[in-house]
C-alpha cells in the first residue's frame, strides 16, 4: 500500500481535514517524528543525523513512500536532497499566515494549509 510520510513537527492528527485529505491521495498517512535540530549543532552535525535519518526511513518504507519534510531549514535541506537523490518524493505544506499582535508585544500567528508542493 503506498504511504504518505509525515516527517514533521506537527502530527498529522492535529491537521485540518483539507490537509489530510490532499496526503491521502498519496497513500496511508504515517507520522514519522522529526528529530530535535539544536541551533548550537555544527553544519557536520546536521549532516551525520541526515544520514542517520535517511536510512531509519529506507529500512522502515523503501523508496515507494512520498516524505512530507518540514522542519528546521538546513537538517529538511539535507533530508530532501539525500532522499531525492535515492529516488523518493518529497513533499512540502504551504499555507497562508494570518499574524495578529496582542497586547503584551507577543505575536499570534494562525496558519492555514493550501497545498502540497513538491521539492
Amino acid at each position: 500500500m503506498p504511504m504518505f510520510v509525515n516527517f514533521s513537527n506537527h502530527p498529522s492528527d492535529q491537521w485540518e481535514e483539507k490537509q489530510l485529505k490532499e496526503a491521502r491521495k498519496y497513500g496511508e498517512v504515517e507520522d514519522f517524528p522529526f528529530p530535535m535540530v539544536s541551533p548550537e549543532m555544527s553544519a557536520s552535525d546536521v549532516n551525520r543525523l541526515a544520514d542517520e535519518y535517511v536510512d531509519k526511513i529506507l529500512k522502515k518504507y523503501g523508496t515507494s513512500a512520498t516524505i512530507h519534510v518540514m522542519g528546521e531549514m538546513t537538517f529538511t535541506f539535507a533530508m530532501v536532497s539525500r532522499l531525492k537523490a535515492q529516488g523518493i518524493r518529497c513533499l512540502a505544506s504551504t499555507t497562508e499566515r494570518n499574524a495578529q499582535m496582542i497586547l503584551d508585544g507577543q505575536k499570534l500567528s494562525e496558519f492555514r494549509f493550501v497545498q502540497l508542493r513538491e521539492y
